[in-house]
């Protein structure tokens, strides 16, 4: 089987864009360069993953209500959270940023920032987010953003990512947790549906991440980061991909009691739509064709885009859910 070539995508947890090139012989110029470059090390795009996941947890943990203000402030306080985490992470993996082509124009790989105030950056994010969302919240979703940005720096960037092919898998539990924050943040408590909701991002991860490192595995191998499709036959890894593709679309099932039929609806052909691409994948490795495995992931943001912006509708309208249709 050959990889087909295609330029990187754009979505959750995509590839970092370098900041738009500046004229740096002027001050303006500089100026505005630097400010780019610390934007970039936040990776607004991975941020996208937040908007989708939190407002539908708030939006289904208040059914039939909408708060804008809560929401708003719950969206920039994660937004901090998640920018520092993030900046973290360039800070601990700006030496393999520098090897990987789809990383190597990442702030601190091309030294656009000094090391030493990414991580000072980065600090200040985090505590600002844990202080926001205290105060516009409540002290259990400030304390949710702390735990999900020392999990992503400190398990998964620094430990997992370099030792186990299972990083994708255990690490992805940092991406999950803006449902449980925005839950948290309506409620001052947790259930299970935000543990849903968690799992099916957690199932999510895996195929979309795979996926795009399919494409780059050449890089990954020469950073010396063990992702699957590095070690593994890509029969193998597109078997995995199908696996986790199917635990996602059986658990979004299981929130259709508590939600309503738009809801149900949305997920059953969205789900249906997504293992077809998934079996269409699979099918074509073990067949020896051409594939382009960066369409699963480009649609994978598409899917879970969908899901949950359907999970909000239902939400908002508030209609019988289906637990109580049957009751």
């Amino acid at each position: 089987m050959r990889t087909g070539q295609q330029p990187s995508g754009h979505g959750f947890g995509s590839p970092g864009a370098a900041p738009r090139a500046t004229n740096t012989d002027t001050v303006w110029g500089r100026a505005t360069g630097k400010v780019l470059a610390y934007i970039a090390l936040t990776k607004p795009r991975v941020i996208e993953l937040l908007l989708v996941a939190t407002i539908p947890a708030m939006l289904l943990a208040d059914r039939g209500t909408v708060d804008i203000v809560l929401i708003l402030s719950t969206l920039f306080g994660g937004w901090m959270g998640a920018a520092s985490a993030n900046s973290l992470n360039c800070v601990v993996d700006a030496d393999i940023d520098k090897v990987m082509k789809r990383t190597a124009k990442r702030p601190l790989a091309r030294e656009a920032v000094p090391t030493r105030n990414a991580l000072v950056f980065g600090l200040l994010l985090g505590l600002a987010s844990f202080l926001w969302l205290w105060w516009r919240a409540n002290l259990l979703a400030g304390i949710l953003v702390v735990i999900t940005i020392a999990f992503y720096v400190l398990i998964y960037t620094m430990v997992l990512k370099r030792r186990t092919w299972q990083n994708v898998i255990w690490g992805g539990a940092a991406g999950c947790m803006p449902v449980l924050v925005g839950w948290a943040a309506v409620t001052g408590s947790l259930s299970w549906q935000p543990v849903v909701l968690f799992l099916i991002i957690f199932f999510w991860t895996p195929p979309h991440t795979w996926a795009l490192a399919m494409r780059y595995k050449e890089d990954y191998k020469a950073a010396g980061v063990p992702m699957l499709p590095v070690i593994a036959t890509e029969e193998h890894v597109t078997r995995q991909i199908l696996f986790y593709s199917w635990a996602m679309v059986v658990t979004t099932l299981v929130l259709v009691p508590a939600s309503g039929v738009i809801y149900a609806a949305i997920t059953i052909v969205a789900g249906a739509w997504f293992l077809l691409m998934a079996h269409q994948l699979y099918r074509s490795v073990r067949g020896g064709a051409q594939v382009k495995p960066l369409r699963l992931f480009l649609q994978s943001n598409n899917y879970l885009a969908i899901v949950f912006v359907g999970l909000a509708v239902d939400s908002v309208l508030g209609l019988q859910t289906i637990s109580d249709m049957l009751s």
